[in-house]
């Protein structure tokens, strides 16, 4: 069934009009017999988790088939309907097929070396000099994205310390840029950042360990930043359990307690920065508006905080908004969903290719 809505849009708060014809597609022109599905409200692009682990479950361990639909519902009815899979143990590909949940974009597994990250989440690269042909096989697998573990704690040192020499994640990155994919890296600390940004990373995870030198060099090279900012909120809690290496548990609390100075110095600089996350493992799926309020209170402020969850962010993944000839990937709100993610988080109408999949309020 063709539809027509009508409500205001973001950033710019201009009036929208948009039709969405038989096929599931944004129009601009009016299409005939169209039925009016809103004439008020809020019409934004569908949301964007640009850091999120579908089929990791909650507490740890791969999620089994039930489960990973269940997650990607779950993303869904907060209005998110682009995920940007940051890495994932298990195939995914088979949610695909269901026209009602939301679009995935993959990474493929984790890499890492052995004993240096989650047990059972990473493909563990023996020798680093390996590391480019691994990257190349996990691109070739996802959807242009590949995820490098950056840093993790050595115990044989009691700290964070990267995981790649310069030189083979040079190659590797190359590697990736070879076969038209980016990379991005989880990142914590700060001695991993310079290898990996001066290597031509497309993308740093979490960023916490950024300094103004690294900052410097992110703005230079055009690196995004997705500071996962809610999983940041973790650190005390991953501190206190890491008795055994207190240097490391120290470190982590000062990387938490400095994050807000962080990524707003980012921001100043002018790093493009995005929301995600991290739900899977110890963040449950659906956090995206915490996330969102996170950004803003670090200063980017609401509106910038939105667009790293919506129009900025599908820009950057390359996938269109509410523009002629895009998919019909939106939601509705009745108020403004700056005001809180207690608002953004509960979308009045989803729109997913085209159709009707969650109403709530007035569209109930």
């Amino acid at each position: 069934m063709a539809l027509r809505l009508l409500g205001r849009g973001l950033p710019d708060e201009r009036d929208v009009e948009l039709w969405i014809d038989d096929d599931g597609v944004i129009r601009t022109e009016p299409v005939p017999g169209a039925q009016t599905l809103t004439d008020t409200g809020w019409i934004l692009p569908g949301l964007v988790d640009a850091h999120c682990h579908v089929g990791i479950r909650y507490g740890g361990g791969h999620e089994d088939p039930d489960g990973l639909i269940a997650q990607a519902e779950t993303e869904r009815d907060c209005g998110v309907l682009l995920l940007r899979d940051a890495g994932s143990p298990v195939d995914t590909r088979h949610l695909d097929e269901r026209a009602d949940l939301p679009r995935i974009i993959r990474a493929g597994r984790h890499l890492a070396r052995p004993k240096r990250y989650i047990r059972g989440l990473p493909i563990d690269v023996e020798d680093e000099a390996q590391l480019p042909d691994a990257v190349t096989e996990q691109a070739l697998r996802g959807d242009g994205w590949v995820k490098l573990v950056g840093d993790w704690i050595d115990r044989e040192v009691g700290d964070l310390r990267p995981l790649w020499s310069d030189a083979v994640l040079k190659e590797a990155v190359a590697a990736a840029h070879r076969v038209g994919a980016r990379v991005t890296a989880h990142v914590f600390g700060e001695d991993a950042l310079p290898g990996l940004i001066g290597a031509g990373i497309d993308c740093i995870e979490h960023g916490t360990g950024l300094t103004d030198e690294t900052i410097e060099m992110m703005v230079e090279h055009g690196t995004a930043l997705v500071p996962t900012l809610i999983n940041i909120a973790t650190f005390p809690e991953i501190a206190d359990s890491a008795t055994r290496f207190p240097v490391y548990a120290a470190h982590m609390r000062d990387l938490h307690a400095r994050v807000g100075a962080t990524i707003g110095a980012a921001h100043d600089a002018g790093i493009p920065i995005y929301a995600g996350t991290d739900a899977g493992g110890s963040i449950r799926h659906g956090r995206l508006a915490d996330e969102v309020a996170a950004l803003a209170a670090a200063g980017l402020g609401p509106t910038t905080a939105l667009g790293a969850a919506c129009w900025n962010a599908r820009t950057w993944l390359g996938h269109p908004g509410l523009e002629a000839g895009a998919p019909a990937d939106l939601v509705v709100y009745d108020r403004d969903p700056r005001y809180g993610p207690e608002v953004l988080a509960r979308p009045d109408l989803v729109v997913l290719r085209g159709r009707v999949v969650t109403r709530r309020g007035r569209f109930a």
